[in-house]
């Protein structure tokens, strides 16, 4: 008891000098801006880009700062795979905290935008850009955040790590799974900060802020159909194309079960208390419950695309690829289906489903790669305390939540390697305009220098005593 009350009065004092400092925080602000906008215009596509280059411009920020070298290290297996790892030296107390976020981006295509994606743009309240929200954002808060902590000559009673790393949106040189396997002693930690949680804001009201202690495990199929081909001007029903088609219009209507853990039920019940839709709060407050009510549930994910993905395994189709001339019959017709398993769903039975579904022998359906199953992390006090004492101070009315993520980070390297792992963002977004991975991805003004206060001040709660 004693422990929590003590840690209590250090986080009350670092909320009070966090609110005295919030007047002299212009600068900072403007230097957070800098490196923000300085990441999002080094292209790391896996296509263009070279994650090294922007690696070693956030190691020369931090040598500026006062890093010593010793601590601030570049290092990856390949020459455009650069990951940074820096070392911000504590009294060594405890053991180190680890702030991981990726450097690496999905790809952009300048046709496909309303502005140039790879060129930092404030308009009408956002800033735009591929990676703002998707991870260049945290990146940036963490690098500024560090700085700042620098020059006020704060000293941690634990080591904190910086990990940016490559390749988590996926490629051949996974940054977090090769530290790990390579050189864990650089990144060994207590426990680690990622992605993955984000504060959650409808029609302009704060709702949820969430702590991701789980994810969905990741897993691409491939469906082929081959033929024989043939000329166009003899077309016949045996058509690779049309079997394709076919199949996945079939996936296109299918819906797999319903299925809560219970750190999803934990997310439902708690979320009830802040909805102000009275019918929404009722279905969630229903699935909350066991047994589960799958008519609240069902129209719980009819009403939201990111609903629906907490509580089912999902696989889409999102690449296409057929035929090799405008006169000629094809040859293969071939589809990647990505799938978000549950965690527990294996994904040989996932593949078995996928086969039913299609309902034509005609088209194989094959694993991509090996699916790395993610171990969900117990939720530790300390993180929770310092989470939500933060939340009650800079946001009244928002409730933290325990998250399971729809999409999969580099948290299951880390996890699965014993060290817990918890999506943690403090930057709100509305939950109906996700556009991280598509179409002129951005991120509130407002929201990401409110991250960058949070993330400030969590680092602080989570180092010092």
């Amino acid at each position: 008891m004693r422990s929590h009350i003590s840690r209590a009065l250090v986080l009350v004092a670092l909320m009070a000098s966090g609110r005295m400092v919030v007047s002299q925080s212009r600068p900072f602000d403007e230097r957070a801006r800098e490196i923000f906008k300085e990441l999002i215009e080094i292209n790391t596509t896996a296509s263009a880009g070279d994650t090294t280059v922007a690696a070693e411009a956030m190691a020369a920020r931090l040598k500026a700062a006062g890093f010593p070298a010793a601590d601030v290290q570049v290092v990856g297996p390949a020459p455009k795979k650069g990951n940074l790892v820096a070392r911000f030296r504590g009294t060594g107390r405890r053991r180190p905290l680890l702030l991981l976020a990726h450097l690496d981006v999905v790809e952009a295509k300048r046709e496909d935008w309303s502005l140039d994606p790879f060129v930092f743009q404030e308009k009408d309240g956002f800033f735009y850009g591929r990676g703002t929200s998707d991870d260049k954002g945290m990146a940036s808060q963490f690098v500024a955040s560090l700085i700042r902590l620098k020059e006020e000559g704060f000293l941690p009673d634990r080591d904190v790590i910086l990990a940016l790393t490559a390749d988590e949106e996926g490629g051949d040189f996974n940054g977090a799974d090769w530290l790990v396997k390579t050189h864990r002693d650089l990144i060994d930690a207590a426990f680690a900060v990622n992605e993955g949680g984000s504060g959650v804001l409808k029609n302009g009201k704060y709702l949820v802020n969430e702590v991701q202690a789980a994810e969905k495990v990741y897993q691409d199929f491939r469906l082929e159909v081959k033929n024989t081909g043939g000329h166009s001007s003899l077309p016949v029903k045996d058509n690779a194309i049309s079997h394709l088609s076919g199949g996945l219009a079939r996936l296109g209507t299918f819906e797999f079960p319903i299925r809560l853990t219970d750190i999803t039920r934990t997310y439902f019940e708690r979320s009830a208390t802040v909805q102000t839709d009275a019918k929404t709060a009722a279905d969630m407050r229903a699935v909350a419950r066991t047994p589960l009510n799958i008519a609240a549930a069902t129209r719980l994910a009819t009403s939201s695309p990111y609903y629906n993905a907490m509580m089912r395994t999902t696989c889409v189709a999102t690449r296409l690829e057929g035929g090799h001339a405008n006169n000629a019959l094809p040859q293969l017709a071939a589809a990647v289906v990505n799938c978000r398993l549950l965690p527990g769903d294996a994904p040989e039975a996932t593949r078995q489903q996928l086969v039913k579904v299609l309902a034509d022998a005609k088209i194989a359906v094959t694993a991509i790669d090996e699916a790395n199953p993610s171990r969900p992390a117990t939720l530790i006090p300390e993180v929770m305390t310092a989470v939500e004492s933060l939340t009650a101070a800079m946001f009244p009315g928002v409730v933290v939540v325990p998250v399971m993520s729809t999409g999969a980070t580099d948290g299951l390297f880390l996890r699965n390697a014993g060290i817990p792992t918890f999506g943690i963002d403090g930057t709100f977004s509305d939950i109906d305009d996700v556009r991280m991975h598509g179409r002129d991805e951005r991120v509130g003004v407002k929201q990401y220098f409110e991250g960058l206060e949070f993330q400030y001040k969590l680092i602080k709660a989570l180092s010092a005593r």
